[in-house]
């Protein structure tokens, strides 16, 4: 997890996030709130038992608290994405690059494609079953056609890419705002994707785990951006921020509870605001 130095509504995100919202408030006064909200977020994980590295953001990156520029593999190899923004690419500092490897080898670094004005955001593109090596992705401004499947032939994973259409109309700019998977269930917001690639998504995932479906308002409320972990005890937990978890039914609750020993669920309502991400979005794993 990454602590910023500065956060703020991206206007260079916002084009492609219809999730952000803009209040105009004193950036110092939204920066101060988004800390004590990532703060408690942290604490809540530790209380849990997770292990958690954090790391410290720096300024004029307002989404550093959301790490998806990195993603680490089999072997302790390290991958190293292209960004749409360019605060965002700014996000690789090399002191963090630098920690991470101490303990991981950079297999890949694509930041090359940011010339281009190619991007593949991170495993907030692509979703990843890695016990069955397939990779669930939703083409949008921030996950480039070509180079997700490119990702998939490299990495040696079976390529489920589609399209969405958010409550605007628009494409979801990250797949993990419409799902998440578990160890045997898997949280989607079929609805929103086009009917078109749906039946193929619904079917390849149901073979492999129980679907719980999301509506496109608990996709608004972030349900769908949530991530299963495991503390201390080896017990399997699902984080999902708390107005997600507001937003299920006691039946979808229960749907969870069948899998998870306990949901955490962070209150990141700043955070939410402002940057158009939720509790995921906040989570880089480190294996």
């Amino acid at each position: 997890m990454i602590e910023p130095a500065a956060f703020y509504f991206n206007h260079s995100t916002a084009p492609s996030n219809p999730y952000q919202i803009n209040d105009d408030e004193d950036a110092q006064v939204v920066l101060k709130r988004a800390i004590a909200e990532f703060r408690s977020f942290v604490n809540l994980l530790v209380e849990n038992g997770v292990h958690v590295t954090v790391a410290k953001g720096i300024e004029g990156c307002p989404d550093h608290i959301f790490p998806n520029w990195f993603s680490v593999h089999e072997g302790r190899k390290l991958f190293i994405y292209p960004m749409l923004t360019e605060n965002r690419a700014a996000e690789k500092t090399p002191d963090i690059i630098a920690t991470l490897s101490r303990h991981y080898d950079i297999a890949h670094d694509w930041g090359h494609y940011e010339a281009d004005n190619k991007c593949l955001e991170g495993l907030s593109s692509l979703i990843l079953d890695r016990p069955n090596k397939r990779a669930y992705g939703t083409f949008s401004a921030r996950t480039d056609r070509d180079l997700a499947q490119k990702w998939c032939d490299l990495m040696g994973y079976e390529p489920f890419l589609f399209e969405t259409a958010s409550h605007t109309g628009d494409p979801i700019y990250h797949s993990d705002v419409m799902m998440h998977l578990g160890t045997e269930f898997v949280g989607i917001c079929a609805d929103s994707i086009l009917p078109e690639y749906r039946r193929k998504v619904m079917d390849s995932l149901s073979a492999a785990r129980d679907v719980i479906e999301l509506s496109m308002d608990q996709v608004r409320a972030f349900a769908g951006n949530a991530l299963e972990v495991k503390g201390e005890d080896d017990k399997p937990m699902i984080v999902m921020s708390q107005s997600g978890y507001d937003s299920l039914t006691d039946a979808q609750r229960d749907h969870y509870l069948k899998y998870v020993d306990r949901f955490i669920t962070p209150a990141l309502p700043t955070i939410q605001h402002y940057g158009g991400g939720a509790a995921r979005c906040m989570l880089q794993e480190l294996f």
